[in-house]
């Protein structure tokens, strides 16, 4: 039973009530949409104070109903269906990374409760625990940001709590955390390649490799490689589309590849050949041609693609990096043993990607004091901070390696 006066004898204004059941105060008042809505306190001031922020809210013309009952989940699904110009490809990698970090844990919290300490602390996690890179979490970054900006331009929070968490995220990376993406030492790509050279097992993936690590290309452009696009006279590569392998949930049609036109301009370059790609790539066409090899895969109407698997069809870049792995692994087992033997320091090979090898690539350029606007052309980077970034990291290595260089050879200590 409600009363209009409190146990204290006080009397409420007008909306608020006090149910004597429970000793509970209640706040009744209309929403937006006309329909009748509560609110609740143990305590009067904290109930008139939750009465001042929906009053506050209704002067500011803020939702605070779809802020109370609606989720970044909700949010996020809305801002996709508005981002028409998405090409396919796009739209699979932003939907693909969401459900699988944020839609079953933070995608569910409301949007009027979302803090940005919460977004910070979320963000962290995915570094912490997930062992995500930085670079991953900035795209994370990249779909939470304007889902939330969707729901300020549309009063229904004041606003965006996902502003300037990356900027605080990169504080961390001063005094060296794991957020950098470490190419491989020179040692190391000498000992991945000569690994792979000497072992039948893995022999057919140098030329692949090989091109990963001699021509900074992306996965997607690499896999997409046409024996059209290389000049074996002139000695250059055209990068000008690559693939994706679009198998998810969503595509329920029969093709699973799709034909990228690079995102910008910058993407679309040509690169030279250095004598070890222009090597590799003779090897694999006299290899092809003496097995008739030819590759079976058609992708809107793309034919001549250069790599392709025991089926004759393209790798995908999952199988591709599955058997880098295995590769490593088996690498850093033989060489343990190896150096055990031979009484040396063994030479083990980090855990990477597909992509470190783009990044190894645009390391030994920076290493050779390449001029940075070169560098940036040769890797089609859109924006010239993300070359400078990798500038600046081998540049602070160099500058090291030479301070120790010094110090020994005068033998100070």
């Amino acid at each position: 039973m409600a009363s209009r006066k409190d146990k204290k004898g006080r009397v409420l204004r007008k909306g608020e009530s006090f149910r004597i059941t429970d000793e509970m105060y209640v706040y009744t008042y209309t929403d937006p949409f006309g329909k009748r809505r509560y609110t609740y306190s143990k305590d009067l001031i904290k109930l008139r104070e939750k009465e001042e922020q929906l009053k506050r809210n209704q002067m500011d013309g803020l939702d605070s109903y779809v802020a109370g009952t609606a989720d970044l989940n909700f949010l996020f699904d809305r801002y996709m269906s508005i981002k028409t110009e998405l090409r396919m490809s796009t739209k699979a990698n932003y939907q693909e990374m969401y459900d699988r970090y944020v839609r079953n844990e933070f995608g569910k919290k409301k949007i009027g409760e979302i803090k940005y300490s919460d977004v910070l602390f979320f963000y962290n996690y995915l570094i912490t625990d997930k062992n995500l890179h930085i670079g991953s979490v900035q795209y994370i970054q990249r779909l939470i940001r304007p889902s939330l900006e969707l729901a300020v331009r549309d009063n229904i929070i004041r606003g965006n709590p996902a502003n300037g968490v990356i900027q605080q995220l990169k504080k961390r990376k001063e005094g060296g955390s794991a957020y950098v993406r470490h190419a491989l030492t020179l040692e190391q790509q000498r000992a991945f390649l000569s690994f792979i050279d000497e072992n039948p097992l893995y022999f057919r993936w140098k030329p692949l490799f090989t091109l990963l690590i001699g021509t900074g290309c992306r996965i997607g452009e690499l896999v997409g490689l046409r024996w059209e696009d290389v000049d074996m006279e002139k000695r250059v590569i055209d990068i000008n589309h690559s693939l994706f392998y679009f198998a998810g949930r969503r595509n329920k049609t029969a093709q699973k590849w799709v034909v990228n036109e690079p995102k910008t301009e910058a993407g679309k370059r040509v690169i030279p050949m250095v004598d070890t790609v222009y090597t590799a790539l003779m090897e694999e066409k006299s290899r092809q041609d003496e097995e008739g090899i030819v590759c079976k895969s058609k992708v809107d109407e793309m034919t001549g693609f250069i790599f392709c698997n025991r089926f004759n069809e393209i790798y995908t870049p999952e199988s591709i990096n599955r058997e880098l792995k295995r590769i490593i692994e088996n690498h850093n087992a033989t060489e343990e043993v190896r150096a055990v033997k031979e009484r040396r320091e063994a030479v083990l090979l980090p855990h990477f990607t597909c992509h470190h090898l783009r990044h190894t690539f645009c390391t030994r350029l920076c290493e050779a004091d390449v001029h940075i606007k070169v560098i940036q052309t040769i890797m089609g980077h859109k924006d010239i901070q993300t070359t400078m970034d990798i500038y600046a990291e081998v540049t602070e290595w160099k500058k090291k390696e030479s301070l120790n260089e010094v110090f020994n050879e005068m033998k100070l200590f």
